[in-house]
């Protein structure tokens, strides 16, 4: 999820679409909440592990 936040805020900027950047952004910080819940053990979306 960080990734594709990081390509979509590229390609918003570089394409000049606003919403692409919006939502690359939008995704980029639900993906590093996410990745530091899952660090510090809490369980994300009801599993500790997903493996």
């Amino acid at each position: 999820m960080i990734i594709l936040g990081i390509i979509l805020t590229i390609l918003g900027f570089a394409l000049g679409i606003s919403i692409l950047s919006t939502i690359g952004i939008i995704l980029l910080v639900i993906g590093v909440v996410l990745f530091i819940l899952g660090a510090i053990g809490r369980p994300v979306g009801g599993r500790k592990v997903w493996f």
